[in-house]
């Protein structure tokens, strides 16, 4: 019975369903998973008592016959979603303390389908970085080591406790979010499933602000067909979020046939990077024959502005981050800092930031008020929007040109070790998003699928970028890599 947490949620869902085992089972053994991993740092408020109560809640459910698909399973809650009465940090210290009277719609759509909110996880503070080492809480380890190496290893960012938790088997899959790669990069690197649903399709109200133009939630899972059954409970319209879409969510693992035959998947020429690193390179070659072998049309596309995407992305997302992190001033919740005598509110506004902010969000903060100042706004921030809008059309000509999905590397690289870039410029660690932002700069939906493993033994990703609002041809289109792959490998416990 101990290795319960080991499931998959379609497994976990079947035994439920046969009465093999109960969500008090399945939960006991996912906390009985996370009281001894310690050293990865992925679960930083753990609600052992609620999941409890939810599961045996579940259990009731279960046993009258009629529960939703999610009913019973225990999963993670990424810390940037607001938890009614729950600990809600967003990774930074300025919210310390801060327990939401509400909760995030995602969850919330969670919750009523049933799944057992295990706790939260760890996250870059704000949801801002790309190795999980900006949080307040500390780092993010990841389960995987390099051959026998024992340096600790980077679980990618922001979702880095999302991504290391489901892949250390303490939950059966997690909620993410996704900026500019945050659930698809952070998925690459411990070689589980992540997928960024189109912009609109999961509602946003409730879920700390980093970008608005940019964030979208989605699930982190073991696997692709889990990843079409939790997205379909996340997804759906929100009147409290003017950005939510008011469409019907299909039933997404219906439609996982892995039949792809005739599907045209387009390979972008500049992707390929210069210097891109050998096995990356052979990775994405291997990927296009696993497809083409499948039955699909394998094309060369061109994908022009690409050149332009991070740089207008460290123009977009900083501008919005620092509209949106001014809300953090010290006077209604979160951290207040100690006032001198005679301090006024300026000073109050000033002290608490310096004290409640890390060195990356204070550093993306002031990026953000400079391109938006008066006489940078022109110059940088609209600049950054035209740009955007013509990555945008360059998706939309190759899709208009009968391309289903597009293939590309989800990384430039595996993991690296926590500290290898700390030194390093702050544009070296932004390069980890290259493959990744355009799909939020357009809006649309990506997964990153576990491949292959390096030299070194670790996971390595494939993205496949879909058409908008099209997540179930996605799906299946990543269901059928990811039989041709056949990526089994699982880290060694050393935690």
């Amino acid at each position: 019975m101990s290795d319960l947490n080991k499931l998959t949620l379609a497994a976990a869902r079947d035994r439920l369903r046969a009465k093999d085992v109960t969500s008090v089972e399945l939960t006991q053994a996912c906390l009985g998973a996370i009281e001894g991993s310690g050293a990865l740092n992925a679960f930083v408020h753990q609600t052992p008592e609620l999941a409890l109560e939810r599961a045996r809640e579940a259990d009731v459910r279960l046993a009258k016959g009629d529960a939703p698909d999610m009913c019973g399973l225990p999963i993670g809650i990424k810390d940037l979603f607001c938890t009614k009465g729950v600990l809600s940090q967003a990774g930074s210290a300025i919210l310390d303390g801060f327990k939401p009277e509400y909760e995030s719609t995602v969850s919330q759509n969670l919750q009523d389908a049933g799944a057992v909110m295990l706790g939260k996880l760890n996250m870059d503070e704000f949801a801002m970085g790309s190795s999980n080492e900006t949080s307040t809480y500390g780092d993010v380890v990841s389960p995987w080591k390099r051959g026998n190496d024992d340096a600790k290893l980077t679980p990618g960012g922001s979702s880095g406790g999302s991504a290391a938790a489901v892949a250390a088997d303490l939950c059966l899959a997690a909620t993410g979010t996704d900026t500019g790669g945050s659930i698809r990069q952070p998925a690459a690197f411990v070689g589980i499933t992540g997928i960024k649903p189109t912009y609109g399709r999961c509602s946003r109200w409730g879920v700390v602000a980093f970008a608005s133009s940019l964030d979208q939630a989605g699930p982190m899972t073991k696997d692709v067909r889990d990843a079409a059954i939790m997205l379909e409970v996340m997804c759906g319209h929100d009147a409290k979020d003017s950005t939510s879409v008011d469409m019907a969510v299909p039933n997404f693992e219906a439609m996982l046939t892995g039949d792809i035959k005739g599907k045209k998947i387009g390979l972008p020429k500049e992707y390929r990077m210069d210097g891109m690193p050998a096995e990356i390179e052979k990775l994405w070659a291997n990927g296009a024959d696993m497809l083409r072998d499948a039955g699909a049309q394998i094309v060369d596309i061109s994908l022009p502005h690409t050149k332009y995407a991070l740089p207008a992305y460290y123009v977009i997302a900083p501008a919005e981050a620092s509209s949106n992190l001014a809300r953090y001033d010290g006077v209604r919740y979160g951290h207040r800092a100690k006032l001198d005598a005679g301090d006024g509110i300026t000073e109050m506004y000033e002290k608490t930031r310096a004290e409640g902010f890390g060195h990356e969000v204070q550093r993306r903060v002031m990026i953000g008020t400079y391109v938006l100042s008066a006489g940078f706004y022109d110059a940088y921030y609209n600049r950054a929007r035209r740009v955007r809008a013509l990555i945008k059309r360059d998706f939309e000509n190759v899709f208009a040109d009968g391309v289903d999905a597009i293939l590309t590397p989800t990384t430039p690289s595996a993991a690296f070790g926590l500290g290898e870039m700390a030194d390093a410029d702050p544009v070296q660690m932004y390069l980890n998003d290259v493959f990744t932002v355009t799909v939020n700069l357009a809006g649309l939906p990506g997964i990153s699928v576990p491949a292959g493993v390096d030299k070194q033994g670790l996971p390595l990703g494939l993205q496949l970028i879909g058409r908008p609002w099209e997540e179930g041809d996605l799906l299946n289109t990543a269901y059928a890599l990811e039989a041709a792959a056949g990526f089994v490998a699982k880290p060694a416990k050393w935690w």
